[in-house]
């Protein structure tokens, strides 16, 4: 039985879809808001050891540009979770990082 872990904000048009194509699909999901609960240092490190720091980073939102262009830190990224690419998605060990449904589909063989 399949069940994720997505990261994100209900205002993120991402992160809803992420939510949307695993209850189409009657996965299983763990939504964690980032604007209630910030992701621990702990578990962006997971996301950057395996895909990169760089590419949590959004530099095309709005907080990316308010705050000058800062220098990702997975500290800063855990205080200020706009600055992150949403949805982060987990599935055990299998991480993502933005809207990825081929990959997500891959995980559940369709």
């Amino acid at each position: 039985m399949l069940e994720v872990q997505v990261f994100g904000v209900r205002k993120s048009a991402d992160t809803r879809a992420a939510l949307r194509f695993f209850a189409e699909r009657r996965i299983k999901v763990h939504f964690m808001d980032l604007n209630e609960r910030a992701a621990s240092v702990g578990e962006l490190r997971r996301f950057a050891d395996k895909l990169g720091l760089q590419n949590l980073l959004d530099r095309e939102s709005r907080r990316y540009l308010d705050l000058g262009r800062p220098v990702a830190t997975l500290e800063r990224l855990s205080l200020e979770p706009l600055l992150l690419r949403m949805p982060l998605v987990r599935n055990k060990q299998h991480l993502t990082i933005g809207l990825a449904e081929g990959t997500w589909k891959e995980w559940i063989g369709s």
